[in-house]
């Protein structure tokens, strides 16, 4: 098995990342979850930590811009491996917690959609690797 992390909590990460303003996932994201995301992808992207930073100038639309390009590869890569259900993606990510921000659960929404389809892509990776030994 070679993703080992298929079961995190979204809705709980969204939550918690909520209420510190983004600094859980500042501090979550370079362990390990930047590289992940990255394997899973098959390139490197910008790092969390400076598209945070990037966001301060910004009100934070910044790292909701990098999240929601993240969600929209993501959601492509589980169409491409015949993933089912809801999905992920740019506009869901976008709409979540642009105007849903004003409901607090919004972006843990959002965050929780965006775990759910890298938890199932990572499924799936899992099943075509271990299908091939």
């Amino acid at each position: 098995m070679k993703y080992a992390h298929t079961n995190r909590n979204g809705f709980l990460i969204g939550t918690v990342d909520f209420l510190t303003a983004g600094l859980f996932l500042y501090n979550w994201m370079p362990n390990g979850l930047q590289q992940e995301i990255e394997e899973v992808l098959g390139h490197r992207v910008m790092e969390y930590r400076k598209a945070y930073l990037l966001g301060i100038p910004t009100l934070f639309v910044y790292p909701l811009v990098w999240m929601a390009r993240i969600a929209e590869e993501l959601n492509e890569k589980a169409l491409e491996l015949g993933v089912e259900g809801k999905l992920t993606s740019c506009r869901h990510m976008f709409l979540w917690n642009l105007p849903g921000f004003l409901t607090f659960i919004g972006p843990a929404v959002a965050t929780e959609r965006f775990f759910d389809t890298l938890n199932r892509v990572e499924i799936k990776l899992n099943e075509i690797d271990d299908d091939r030994r």
